[in-house]
């Protein structure tokens, strides 16, 4: 299933579009700003660590009638 070319540009698409042609340096900050939050290295046994030590939620705590049995 190919993507369809309508030739629209939306409103933001369009201003985002110019604003990046007009600061090209906020490409490389998207870039580090990326790097340092989110492409991290993953650890094996952090991960499983992590996994192992949550705690089952009991089922919609904000009801009016939960009494925390």
């Amino acid at each position: 299933m190919g993507v369809v070319d309508s030739g629209y540009v939306s409103d933001h698409t369009r201003w985002i579009n110019e604003q990046l042609a007009q600061n090209p340096q906020w490409v490389e900050d998207q870039k580090a700003g990326r790097a340092l939050w989110w492409d991290k290295k993953q650890e094996v046994e952090t991960s499983a660590r992590n996994a192992e030590s949550k705690v089952a939620q009991k089922p919609y705590p904000y009801d009016v009638n939960f009494f925390g049995e």
